[in-house]
């Protein structure tokens, strides 16, 4: 199966600084604000849901098409995931803006001010999905959380086209509204959330469970520490708990690794169990890392831990399609 991922690419930019907000902010001034915070420190983390699912398709070896719109100052990152197995040729380069950027800063009672500059990804609704999915043979394409007009565009032009899509609002439930997503819902092949954007979207579109299992193929709900949840109409759901010895370090990410996991062992041909297993594994390496795409995916690793979680035969069944 060969799947083309859209969504936002960006950088994100982290820095912490060494004291409370709180103590800089003055009652009775709030409404005029003019702050500056001397940071010591900065991160910069390649991520993005579209930038963060192909890198783990990539990793997984599946050789994603990563499709979406970056500035000329991308390149280092193109290079990045070239590396990992990405295929960047579906990448467009804006003439005017740069690549997406998220730039927060945190303080040390774990408040943020932070902002969001879309940049090259508003540029996202030009792309013709449909052309490129024909030319590169895509069986899949991932319609990720992005800039909202191409959101629409990519779903209709696949509902057109016959190609089969996934549905992943993520971070861009809480700016659609019902009227919005229910479009984008409609005819998808799956469909991934949290149990928190669950219940956004059904009590923005009005549809219950059952109603939103007519208009998609499969729907994947991850539970966070407790596994994740996958249903179809007419059929039981499937359930499956988290690996039990997840060391928490930091959540960025986690849910696109879980999506490309989960992917990925779809497109192998294995079972729903199979995939939501694998889609658990890979979001430990997200959750027991620094970044989104700062872990190192070595299939002897992974079996030992799908066999400890799952048991012998899931980890054959799973590392059997890795690499060496």
């Amino acid at each position: 199966m060969r799947i083309a991922v859209t969504g936002s690419i960006a950088t994100d930019h982290l820095m912490m600084f060494a004291g409370k907000f709180t103590d800089t902010l003055i009652a009775g001034k709030l409404d005029k604000v003019s702050l500056s915070f001397l940071v010591g420190d900065l991160e910069i983390r390649r991520g993005g849901v579209a930038g963060n699912i192909a890198y783990g398709l990539g990793c997984l070896g599946l050789r994603p098409l990563l499709v979406g719109s970056v500035g000329p100052d991308f390149a280092e990152y193109r290079a990045w995931l070239e590396a990992h197995g990405v295929d960047t040729s579906g990448v467009r380069t804006s003439a005017t803006r740069h690549t997406a950027r998220f730039t927060a800063t945190n303080d040390t009672e774990g408040n943020q001010i932070a902002s969001f500059y879309p940049g090259a990804m508003s540029e996202d609704s030009s792309i013709d999905i449909a052309s490129f999915a024909a030319a590169h043979g895509v069986d899949l394409v991932l319609i990720g959380a992005g800039d909202p007009g191409a959101m629409q565009r990519f779903t209709a032009d696949c509902r057109a086209a016959g190609i089969p899509f996934a549905a992943d609002f993520s971070q861009q439930v809480a700016f659609l509204d019902g009227e919005s997503m229910r479009p984008l819902i409609d005819g998808a092949a799956y469909m991934f959330c949290n149990e928190y954007e669950e219940a956004v979207i059904e009590s923005k579109t009005g549809w219950t469970n059952a109603d939103i299992l007519e208009h998609v193929s499969t729907r994947i709900i991850t539970l966070g520490s407790a596994g994740a949840w996958v249903e179809q109409a007419g059929a039981g759901p499937v359930v499956v708990g988290s690996v039990p010895d997840a060391k928490f370090v930091e959540p960025t990410g986690a849910g696109d690794a879980f999506r490309c996991g989960f992917l990925a062992a779809t497109a192998w041909g294995l079972p729903t169990e199979r995939a939501i297993q694998l889609g658990n594994l890979m979001a430990v390496h997200v959750l027991e890392t620094i970044g989104p795409q700062e872990y190192e995916l070595k299939p002897a690793e992974l079996a030992d831990r799908a066999a400890a979680a799952y048991g012998e035969e899931a980890a054959r069944e799973i590392t059997a399609h890795l690499a060496g």
